[in-house]
């Protein structure tokens, strides 16, 4: 298995330090030799590998309620398995379904569908009730009176987005808030599933996911990956720490110098578009139409002269499921998407 190395701190300086504007052109990150190292250890892992010590509800079997669940916004209470739950988090629709649960109710991201197009493709066996999930709002300001009136017995959502509004939730019903952000992925699926009562479930999944993507990293040898997204004010190369990074950190993937940088990611000018190059670039972008800032970068001839660009290795992947929704069932479509393209 091999790695590039990871500095991260250094590593982080200089990319901000490139990104500040200096007046030299990026150096090529593809020409940056990946190192062998030794197996990491969890302790070293970008993000976190299970529920944090004293979260959850240790001790109680799954199936069983009640049950106490500690969690990022405090301790709930959950009297009886949940039959009605709305998700507000990114992810979490993702996690209840991979679960075998349809939520009742469920938030949107901005500019997102409520029901993005990959978890019709994933889960057709619950499509009649995919069809009939209520929309309350947008994620970053859910409709309260919406939730109420489902009279849930449980919400779901996340610290990073809705610790403002927890106690209002909680008021409607047990509430249980994860960490969110992407790196955070197995932790809060774990989170989630405790929950729910299912933690078994959600841990072989994740057992399972890691010896996969193990798999994938003793097939592959040194070549870079690089993680690209295009929104429509915003280019960005992600980091170790990020959803797509943490899954390729598990396969063992080499990653181009530029995007080993302690945090999820990193804004870059047309003028820097080389920090975007590797063996491998995996671009998602939410508009690509004509004028849309995928097209105008995509057409700069930094970006067609990238070495990833000549050798046709340039990969266009479902922004959904890579960027956008953190949960098991879109890690399972990275992976997948990863496998495919390095081993074939």
């Amino acid at each position: 298995m091999k790695r590039a190395p990871i500095f991260l701190p250094l590593l982080a300086t200089a990319v901000l330090v490139t990104a500040c504007g200096s007046s030299e052109n990026p150096a090529d990150p593809s020409t940056t030799p990946a190192t062998t190292l030794a197996t990491p250890t969890a302790a070293e892992a970008p993000g976190p590998t299970g529920i944090p010590d004293g979260m959850g509800s240790p001790g109680v079997d799954d199936g069983v309620f009640p049950r106490t669940v500690v969690h990022f916004g405090g301790s709930t209470a959950i009297p009886a398995e949940p039959k009605r739950i709305v998700v507000i988090a990114t992810g979490q629709l993702d996690a209840v379904l991979t679960l075998g649960v349809v939520p009742t109710g469920v938030a949107y991201g901005e500019g997102a569908a409520l029901v993005p197009d990959y978890i019709g493709r994933e889960f057709p066996q619950f499509s009649t009730e995919i069809a009939q999930l209520v929309d309350v709002g947008n994620r970053q300001a859910p409709d309260l009176e919406a939730i109420a009136a489902l009279e849930p017995d449980l919400v779901l959502a996340n610290k990073a987005g809705s610790e403002d509004i927890y106690e209002t939730l909680s008021a409607i019903a047990p509430t249980v808030l994860t960490e969110g952000t992407g790196v955070n992925w197995k932790q809060d699926f774990l989170l989630l599933a405790d929950a729910l009562g299912r933690t078994e479930q959600a841990q072989s999944f994740v057992d399972d996911f890691v010896a996969r993507a193990q798999d994938l990293g003793d097939q592959v040898g040194d070549d870079t990956v690089s993680f690209v997204r295009f929104t429509a004010d915003r280019a960005r190369v992600f980091g170790v720490p990020s959803f797509a990074g943490y899954i390729a950190w598990d396969a063992g993937l080499a990653r181009p110098e530029s995007q080993q940088f302690d945090k999820t990611s990193q804004d870059f000018s047309e003028e820097e578009i080389q920090l975007a190059d590797a063996d491998w670039v995996f671009v998602g972008s939410q508009d690509n139409g004509p004028g849309s800032r995928q097209q105008t970068y995509t057409t700069n001839p930094l970006w067609t002269g990238m070495s990833a660009s000549t050798e046709g290795h340039i990969v266009t992947v479902d922004d959904d499921p890579w960027y956008l929704n953190a949960g098991p069932t879109a890690a399972t479509i990275v992976l997948d998407g990863l496998t495919e393209t390095l081993t074939r």
